[in-house]
């Protein structure tokens, strides 16, 4: 058995019947400095917007990266539920949080909805149909070995 330790600190173990892989923080970490991302508002202070973006990471968007103009009142730009996109300022990943801005971007875009139509190919399904076999006959023999 082979350990590849990644980074300093340990945060979560990967393991193979070969390998044991640890992780350390911050390797693969989804958010990054200057990435959009969305989240949900989950609480508005006077101060901020708290917006939760997943299970593990919530983050803060402070009264000055609202807008480029004075902000009176918080409310009058996001409500408590609203789902919005921000852009991520700075990340703390011992923490989980993030510094987040929405002054600078479409904070309140929609979300396209819209779904297109599914062409239909000319060969339709008959490639599936001539394929089949011979994935059906791979698997028997990486089986049977």
């Amino acid at each position: 058995m082979y350990y590849i330790i990644v980074g300093k600190k340990c945060k979560a173990f990967f393991y193979s019947k070969k390998y044991v892989i640890i992780l350390s923080g911050g390797i693969m970490s989804k958010f990054k400095k200057g990435r959009i991302i969305r989240g949900t508002v989950s609480g508005i202070e006077s101060y901020g917007v708290f917006v939760s973006c997943d299970d593990y990471y919530t983050g803060l968007i402070h009264i000055s990266e609202i807008s480029h103009g004075f902000v009176k009142n918080v409310t009058d730009f996001v409500q408590i539920g609203d789902i919005i996109y921000v852009e991520i300022l700075d990340v703390d990943e011992e923490l989980g949080h993030l510094k987040l801005s929405i002054k600078n971007i479409d904070y309140k875009r929609k979300v396209s909805t819209k779904r297109k139509k599914i062409k239909e190919t000319p060969l339709g399904f008959k490639t599936l149909e001539y394929k089949l076999p011979i994935w059906i006959e791979e698997s028997l023999s990486r089986i049977n070995g």
